[in-house]
């Protein structure tokens, strides 16, 4: 079992920098702003042969109630009841604080193991003398930009690890003694998409609800939500259960305008951290606003996502706080289709993440549009379906020359990729494509998904040998 570790202290002491080194990747935006991290975030890791439960919190302020500061607070104390030792961190040149004192008094009210460190040590720079009085004992030294003092922290760690570790790894020594060549499976084992966890990020302009149906889903304030617009920063992954099927669940920081965003450092890696999570994705909740649907921005995201080849369903979020609802989703199907129709036939979703209305719904979508973007169809199969789409519609003329489609068979799935055969098919339109994609969609049931096609012509016999 890991360790379940959470790194506490003041806002700017190093606490992300120190995660991601502890995490082995960049798994938190690190910045010069004080309060960059506004949501506990949580990874698994193994550093130095310790297995750990990573827990990087918000920073620790006194502050009025109900502001950010004190969400954050609240946030980084949830942390603390979570894990089952603390790394207490300070900043070894501002010396020990008020805030210092503040935290250190509430951490040893928890009664959980406290390791401290003075991060901010490259140099001549020794944990302040006055750490001490801190109630932890002497703080380790570390850099956690410059990777020192973590062999310290490591020790500090062994000795909090659960004893079960230590036997965990003697068993798999043994394992690997006793594993022989006669043991190795004669066969590659074909996974089960069911078997693996589904990789799900919430995705939208900034303000959207994306944070509140993070937390609708999970049942539990995970994520930090509010009236203000950009709270969320860091893309916050957490475990979730749909039904039977294991769910990493992604809440991103919401996306503007390149141009609302250029020069503005924190916000580029806050988007950087979101597109992150896309690619990372296999099916993609793109949260509409219901009161100011499908703006161009709405239409940029999603086809940004169907370019990065994810399953996608529009969750219209805020429906409660519309007054005319009679006929508005089959208005905003339409409209999806028209502007969209990369992605035509995509599951449209009225919710309402404060009151919980089509959740069940939206769930059941997204389990729909992943059984599509995993979907494969024999190559018989799709054949008989090109035979009768010829029929229906026949390829155009080029040049007095009709495009000539041979056959059609699908490459691979994820999303599903097909490759017509034949000839001029490089003269193809787009609109006959379109055609055959829609066409797929409806036979196929694979909406929810969007559709990739590659053309292979065959060689002509009498074209000229230079």
């Amino acid at each position: 079992m890991p360790l379940k570790l959470a790194i506490v202290g003041r806002p700017n002491v190093g606490k992300s920098r120190l995660f991601n080194r502890l995490a082995g990747r960049t798994a938190a935006i690190v910045h010069d702003t004080p309060g960059v991290t506004r949501d506990r975030q949580a990874v698994d890791a193994d550093y130095e042969g310790l297995s750990l439960r990573l827990i990087d919190t918000a920073g620790f302020e006194d502050a009025a109630t109900g502001s950010i500061a004190n969400r954050m607070t609240k946030q980084t104390m949830t942390a603390i009841k979570e894990a089952e030792a603390l790394l207490f961190l300070i900043d070894a040149r501002a010396g020990v604080t008020a805030g210092d004192q503040i935290i250190a008094q509430a951490l040893r009210k928890s009664g959980k193991p406290v390791i401290l460190a003075a991060n901010k040590c490259e140099g001549r720079v020794e944990p302040p003398a006055e750490a001490y009085g801190l109630g932890f004992g002497e703080a380790i030294a570390i850099s956690a930009e410059h990777n020192l003092g973590m062999e310290d922290i490591v020790a500090a760690l062994e000795a909090l690890a659960p004893a079960g570790d230590a036997e965990d790894e003697k068993q798999e020594e043994a394992d690997e003694e006793e594993f022989s060549e006669d043991d190795e499976p004669q066969e590659d084992v074909v996974v089960n998409y069911l078997d693996r966890p589904l990789r799900l990020a919430l995705v939208g302009r900034p303000n959207v609800g994306k944070s509140s149906l993070f937390n609708q889903l999970l049942g539990e304030e995970r994520s930090l939500t509010g009236p203000e617009a950009g709270l969320t920063r860091d893309s916050i992954t957490a475990p979730w259960k749909a039904g039977e099927r294991d769910v990493l669940l992604h809440d991103t920081a919401g996306l503007r305008k390149k141009a609302r965003v250029a020069g503005e450092t924190l916000e580029e890696m806050s988007v950087a951290s979101t597109l992150e999570a896309i690619r990372f994705a296999d099916c993609v909740i793109v949260m509409i606003d219901a009161t100011a649907p499908f703006e161009k921005q709405d239409l940029t995201i999603a086809d940004l996502i169907a370019r990065e080849g994810r399953a996608i369903v529009f969750a219209v979020n805020k429906w409660d706080l519309l007054e005319n609802k009679a006929g508005g989703i089959s208005r905003m199907r339409e409209k999806l289709d028209r502007l969209l129709p990369q992605v035509a036939g995509a599951p449209l979703i009225a919710t309402s993440a404060r009151t919980g209305e089509g959740i069940d719904r939206l769930e059941g979508a997204v389990m729909e549009a992943d059984k599509a973007w995993n979907s494969r169809v024999s190559t018989a199969t799709l054949n008989r379906f090109l035979g009768e789409a010829l029929q229906r519609h026949a390829t155009p003329a080029i040049s007095g020359r009709r495009v000539r489609i041979r056959y059609m068979t699908q490459r691979k799935a994820r999303p599903p990729s097909f490759t017509l055969f034949g000839n001029q098919l490089d003269a193809l339109p787009e609109a006959y494509l379109r055609y055959l994609q829609n066409g797929l969609r409806e036979a196929f049931d694979l909406k929810g998904t969007p559709l990739r096609f590659s053309v292979r012509n065959s060689k002509n016999p009498y074209a000229t040998k230079k």
